[in-house]
């Protein structure tokens, strides 16, 4: 319940336009709609940096799918969040704390680059024939 209504109070700071933001004063914890795309981007890398390193963890095993699912996931979110990590940091206007969500969207650059390559890692750990004996 508090987690609702947390949120509900956050969701309430983002401001919609550059006028009202300015007029806002941003600071670290006002939320303008780029640093709110930037965090869910970096979100989005970070579920695919946890899906990979556990589909490489289990990849080691034997039998089953030898964690392929878990590199997929990992493969899309982490094109999916790094790919917007630095769109986001392309159309930034301004350097960390100008309200553009630059430091959210090298965060989701960074992950996302680390989720396509556990992701790819799995990959090819789980094409090799196991070894007989």
């Amino acid at each position: 319940m508090s987690v609702v209504l947390t949120f509900t109070a956050a969701a309430g700071q983002v401001c919609s336009t550059a006028a009202e933001c300015a007029n806002q004063g941003v600071d670290n914890f006002v939320g303008t709609p780029k640093r709110v795309w930037a965090g869910v981007a970096a979100l989005v890398s970070l579920v695919g940096v946890v899906a990979g390193a556990s589909a490489w963890v289990r990849s080691a095993r034997r039998g089953g799918h030898r964690g392929t699912r878990g590199a997929v996931v990992a493969l899309a979110a982490g094109l999916l969040g790094g790919v917007n990590g630095a769109v986001d940091l392309a159309v930034a206007d301004g350097g960390p704390g100008s309200g553009n969500g630059v430091v959210g969207a090298a965060a989701a650059a960074v992950l996302g680059v680390v989720a396509v390559v556990l992701g790819l890692l799995v990959l090819t750990r789980s094409r090799r024939p196991e070894p007989v004996g």
